[in-house]
């Protein structure tokens, strides 16, 4: 299905911009992955990847391998994990606070893709970081703009924007994309989960926790770079 692309995202593609796609391993993630594929040149594109650590689903790594293709893949490890967090915090985040995002996820991320500009000066600065937000996931997300520049990362001769390329699409439509790219989704799915990437997320139902603490507890299965 052809899509009609943002001018500010044509301009960017023209100028050679770095499209930075962040991938949890889940759905959302794989099937932005797609799209993107379809228009943006090889060259400009890398995957971010969060780890992290001991509460990251097995074979998450391996899943995100094996769907980019011979694209990039940049790790952003975060300085501790989920429940390091908590147990320092004595508390765990929630909705309305969510460290874990800010700290685990959004702020390795960021740094990462600082450091990849310093050090790709052909891309002048220009970044365009793509996420698989979507609309229809909570309230806060559907408020959300798909496409916007960032202020905060646009420093120090970086041009920054926050895409979110899919932010439209039902759940329906992103399972019916990673088919007919001749792809599967991340084995939790079929165990039920609704959600990929921290296995003790907060979002996540009772249910869905009960079977992530069910053995092989995920949180035994670190990943070591």
């Amino acid at each position: 299905m052809t899509e009609a692309i943002p001018p500010q995202i044509a301009e960017m593609i023209d100028a050679g911009a770095l499209f930075a796609v962040s991938h949890s391993g889940g759905k959302d993630s794989q099937a932005q992955m797609i799209r993107l594929r379809s228009i943006v040149p090889p060259d400009q594109l890398v995957v971010v990847h969060a780890p992290l650590g001991r509460v990251e689903w097995p074979s998450t790594l391996a899943h995100i391998r094996a769907t980019i293709g011979e694209t990039p893949l940049i790790l952003a490890p975060a300085r501790t994990d989920l429940l390091a967090m908590v147990r320092r915090r004595r508390t765990w985040p929630t909705p309305a606070i969510r460290q874990c995002t800010s700290d685990l996820k959004r702020g390795p991320i960021e740094r990462e893709l600082r450091r990849y500009l310093k050090a790709n000066p052909r891309l002048s600065g220009r970044v365009v970081s793509c996420m698989g937000l979507r609309a229809d996931e909570s309230p806060n997300r559907a408020k959300r703009p798909a496409l916007k520049f960032s202020e905060r990362n646009s420093k120090a001769g970086r041009e920054w924007w926050e895409w979110l390329p899919i932010h439209h699409w039902s759940k329906a439509r992103v399972f019916a994309e990673i088919a007919a790219a001749g792809e599967r989704p991340h084995w939790v799915y079929a165990k039920g989960m609704s959600r990929c990437s921290c296995s003790f997320c907060i979002m996540a139902t009772r249910e869905e926790l009960r079977r992530a603490a069910r053995p092989p507890p995920p949180c035994r299965r670190v990943y070591r770079a």
